[in-house]
């Protein structure tokens, strides 16, 4: 991922600071002193308070050394917008698949950093760690690779990890202060009155967040000059129980803050909700209950002052928000959104904000609104994935333009953007809620939505995620029907990925839940994969047992196609196990319901599997015979695959009976056929 957090020529400062990192990447290690190659990347730390522009100053950084890493920058953000960890084993899964490595769903958090320090040991590669709670954090993702580079951002030091170079962040040198707060003013009122402004450049401590506020409080008002802002800073009170580093910042957000009307204060209040941090105009609309081009109009403003960033098209925030509120704006379409990010530094503020005039019951109003309409988005995403013509898309021809994609391309792409702003929304819905329907509908969306757009295989890694975070609640509030559906998930992702002991446990425990609640669909699949990971073990009677069960299940319900198939499976495992006459039995039962069904195609695959078996049985005539059935079948029923498979078994059989010219007759049809209906 190329770094693009920061324009060429857009930063400021911190001139002295930059030259002082570069300089420790190629400073002598304490490896090298004792005589020994380093057998980590380098680490170097920026430490300082939110607010300080640590994290400008490490995408600057990496802006400056892309060049010297030709194997890429990846950044990953180490704390949630809420101020919590974000779990080691997700930030290394995404950076797994940054770097296109394969990642297995459910994989441990061990496994994971592992495969992460492995993917980069043969490249040379800068990656940026923002917001880093503490070494615990940052130690596991060190990559064992001399070449990489660790640039690690974090308010305190990193304990226990040897040789990291710190940079401490204070605030502004007064120069760069006063030009941050010029670009936001213009340059005349600070040359007018230059004294002001480095008293306003003092009162908000050079931290470059206050700086930004104070210099979009100022960029609103014209006819105010820096004096007036200065006094205003001064008139706002100390904030009782503010550790003092911080003061100059919530000063200068109360300051703004107040300035705004009481609609848009209300909006930035609600955006504190916005998942991951995160929102474009159908989620600001739907939080505030306005209209998608009135949230657009307020994004834009809440940029201009300060209060909110630009996110740009690889994720990344912008270091300075565009004074002019310049983006790419509302366009009408679902997929063309501009997306903002609040500040990590001014989460807190705002969450405070919101916690302290927002009623419960208005919060959870503006969440369940936001869900319904990341709902919405969601089945409008997924169906540009469906066919052209399908019941879907001609479902969403009936949505609004603005829920609407303009083609599949763009719809993929706002899955992408948005995928984890999603997963956050699904965290927090089933966090504290208990799966009521709308909680419930968004967890289908979204899993309905990355399967249609990148497959079950891509998605996997995803949805064991959505489907734990689904178990985790069910289990916290004993919801037996959807702990069987969680566990059912998460057991064919784990059987997926060659955890057979893992899937026999979740598959043993969706079966009891699926029991306790009488779910006789649950139960029955359960049976049903129960029966497969013993086949997947080789223990042929404990499968055909549990097969057995299921296929009872299924006639008690009268499904009998499911009961064909079932026979088939059991005949199958029989025949694995050498059981001739057992499995003879259980295919011919298939055959019988397949045509008591009508199903001709299936009479075909039935009798043709009834044929292998005489053949294995040592009985190749009745299987010529029966395979030639099978043929007629297979021929009625227009299944040209299925004819092919059935000729190039008949030649094998007629080559074992000695008569190798018609075995090459019904080879070459075979051969043809393969060739006529490709896989």
């Amino acid at each position: 991922m190329p770094p693009a957090a920061t324009a060429p020529g857009g930063f400021i400062g911190r001139r002295r600071e930059l030259k002082a990192l570069r300089a420790d990447i190629a400073r002598t290690g304490l490896d090298t002193l004792s005589g020994r190659r380093g057998a980590r990347s380098r680490v170097l730390l920026i430490a300082g308070r939110p607010g300080s522009g640590r994290s400008a100053l490490a995408a600057e950084l990496a802006r400056q050394l892309a060049d010297d890493y030709p194997d890429g920058v990846l950044r990953a953000a180490l704390t949630n917008p809420g101020g919590g960890p974000v779990p080691l084993d997700l930030v290394a899964r995404d950076l797994l698949t940054e770097l296109g490595a394969p990642v297995q769903p459910g994989a441990a958090e061990d496994e994971l950093t592992e495969a992460l320090r492995a993917a980069l040991a043969e490249r040379r590669t800068l990656l940026l760690l923002d917001d880093a709670a503490g070494a615990e954090q940052v130690e596991p993702l060190l990559p064992d690779a001399a070449g990489c580079l660790v640039v690690a951002v974090s308010e305190g030091p990193l304990t226990g990890i040897t040789d990291v170079r710190p940079c401490t962040l204070g605030g502004l040198d007064n120069a760069s202060a006063v030009a941050l707060l010029s670009r936001y003013a213009g340059p005349t009122r600070i040359t007018v009155d230059p004294r002001s402004a480095d008293a306003v450049a003092e009162e908000c401590g050079g931290r470059p967040a206050a700086l930004v506020l104070a210099g979009g409080w100022l960029a609103e008002r014209p006819k105010s000059s820096v004096a007036d802002l200065l006094q205003a800073l001064r008139e706002v009170p100390e904030p009782a129980g503010e550790p003092a580093g911080d003061r100059p910042l919530a000063r200068a957000f109360r300051l703004v803050y107040d300035s705004l009307s009481p609609v848009a204060a209300r909006t930035l209040r609600l955006l504190g909700l916005a998942p991951a941090g995160i929102a474009d105009a159908h989620i600001a609309s739907a939080l505030a209950g306005c209209s998608v081009a009135a949230a657009e109009a307020a994004l834009r403003d809440f940029a201009a002052r300060g209060l909110m960033r630009p996110v740009q098209e690889d994720g990344a925030e912008a270091a300075e928000p565009d004074p002019r509120g310049h983006g790419s704006g509302y366009a009408g379409s679902a997929g063309l959104q501009a997306q903002y990010a609040m500040p990590g530094c001014l989460a807190p503020l705002v969450r405070a904000a919101l916690d302290a005039k927002e009623r419960p019951a208005e919060i959870q109003l503006a969440r369940a609104r936001m869900l319904e309409r990341t709902v919405r988005l969601l089945q409008s995403c997924r169906a540009l994935g469906e066919p052209a013509g399908s019941p879907a898309r001609q479902k969403v021809a009936g949505l609004p333009r603005s829920l609407r994609f303009a083609s599949a391309a763009s719809a993929a792409a706002w899955l992408r953007s948005r995928r984890p702003a999603l997963l956050e929304a699904a965290r927090i819905a089933v966090e504290e809620g208990e799966l009521d329907t709308l909680d419930r509908r968004l967890m289908a969306a979204i899993v309905r939505t990355l399967i249609a757009h990148q497959g079950a295989e891509a998605a996997a890694p995803d949805l064991y995620g959505l489907h734990g975070l689904v178990l985790e609640v069910a289990e916290r509030r004993g919801l037996a029907r959807e702990q069987a559906a969680a566990l059912l998930n998460l057991g064919d992702l784990d059987a997926q990925a060659g955890r057979t002991t893992d899937a026999m446990a979740r598959y043993r425990g969706a079966l009891s839940a699926a029991r306790e609640v009488r779910d006789p669909i649950a139960t029955v699949r359960a049976l049903e994969s129960l029966g497969g990971t013993y086949t997947e073990l080789g223990d042929w009677q404990r499968a055909a047992d549990w097969y057995g069960r299921a296929l009872e299940l299924r006639l008690t319900r009268g499904e009998n196609a499911d009961g064909a198939r079932l026979h088939g499976r059991i005949g199958a495992v029989h025949t694995y196990a050498a059981r001739w006459g057992a499995a003879l039995k259980e295919w011919r039962a298939a055959y019988g319901t397949y045509r008591r069904l009508g199903d001709v195609a299936g009479q075909a695959r039935a009798l043709g599997e009834v044929a292998r078996v005489q053949e294995y049985a040592g009985r190749p005539e009745e299987s010529l015979r029966t395979c030639t059935a099978a043929l007629s079948l297979a021929a009625e029923a227009r299944d040209g695959r299925l004819e092919a498979a059935l000729q190039l078994r008949i030649a094998d059989t007629l080559d074992r009976l000695g008569d190798p010219a018609t075995a090459r007759l019904h080879r070459a049809i075979g051969e043809r056929l393969l060739s006529d209906h490709p896989q």
